[in-house]
């Protein structure tokens, strides 16, 4: 009976937990990882617990926050601009899209340290009264208000100030495939914003831009000079919402998997943001399959 109810507990926090993982980490892979080692460890405690859902947001927190530091070393390391692990339609989690946190702002949540990102997520994201962050973190209430209070500041000029229509999105979306996939350079031109940059995540493993490009002269130039090196033109898989963004996954001509994903101010393209990695694009490249 009490394995039952245990089971059952899980069950009804697993969508939530795996959005705290993976906002925490970038990656859906290690947030399934720390939701199993937390089950593992919320089925073998004796007796009873008192709130399930507070003890496992505690347990899947201090796991990610564990997960963290070596995180960081790794992404040190890494070659070329990190990007998380995309999230697409159905490889989301479920209720992945109850939050506001598109892509953009989970790349300046990577500037936080990880107790500020914890203390933001938990109590701003997934509204955690601050007394049990404060329990989650191991803090005292008011250390956490100014952890949470900091990560606010640094991250507020990434959080959603206007909202792109769907419809709107997904024109600008497939209007900027069409344009890099016929070399239109004026089409692609009149798409992207003057000061747009363009973030591509190859992880060392497939052919991508090694910095940030920057400018959109520049982004020209660049499409312009793959676009010569390349016979085949690349081939639309489908139109997707990635990690609340408008975007698409395609293969180039060189068949390689990739996801697009856009933001979009005032209606022109600010960024461009580019998984190539193929070790993040598994859950991907499986739902791409007929």
């Amino acid at each position: 009976m009490v394995m039952r109810r245990r089971v059952a507990d899980f069950e009804g926090e697993r969508a939530r937990l795996l959005r705290i993982g993976y906002r925490m980490l970038g990656s859906l892979s290690e947030a399934e990882d720390v939701v199993q080692d937390a089950w593992l460890r919320f089925a073998a405690v004796e007796g009873e617990i008192e709130v399930a859902a507070a003890y496992l947001t505690r347990v899947v927190t201090r796991l990610c926050l564990d997960r963290l530091k070596s995180a960081r070393m790794r992404r040190e390391a890494y070659v070329g601009p990190w990007l998380p692990e995309p999230l697409i339609g159905a490889v989301e989690p479920a209720e992945a899209t109850a939050d506001d946190v598109t892509l953009t702002l989970m790349l300046a949540l990577e500037r936080l340290s990880p107790l500020e990102r914890a203390a933001f997520l938990l109590h701003d994201i997934f509204d955690v009264p601050l007394r049990e962050v404060a329990v989650v973190l191991g803090r005292e209430p008011a250390s956490v208000r100014q952890l949470a209070s900091r990560a606010r500041r640094h991250v507020q000029v990434a959080r959603p100030r206007y909202s792109v229509d769907a419809a709107e999105g997904g024109r600008i979306a497939r209007a900027f495939f069409e344009a890099t996939r016929d070399g239109d350079t004026a089409a692609l031109s009149a798409l992207l914003a003057e000061e747009v940059e363009i973030h591509t995540d190859g992880g060392g493993h497939v052919r991508a831009f090694r910095n940030v490009v920057r400018g959109r002269d520049a982004i020209l130039r660049a499409y312009a000079s793959f676009a010569r090196k390349t016979s085949q033109a690349p081939v639309l898989l489908r139109m997707a919402a990635i990690d609340g963004l408008p975007g698409f996954v395609s293969r180039d001509g060189r068949e390689v998997l990739q996801t697009t994903a856009l933001a979009i101010r005032d209606g022109r393209i600010a960024a461009i943001y580019i998984v190539r990695n193929p070790e993040k694009l598994g859950k991907v490249e499986a739902f791409t399959r007929p």
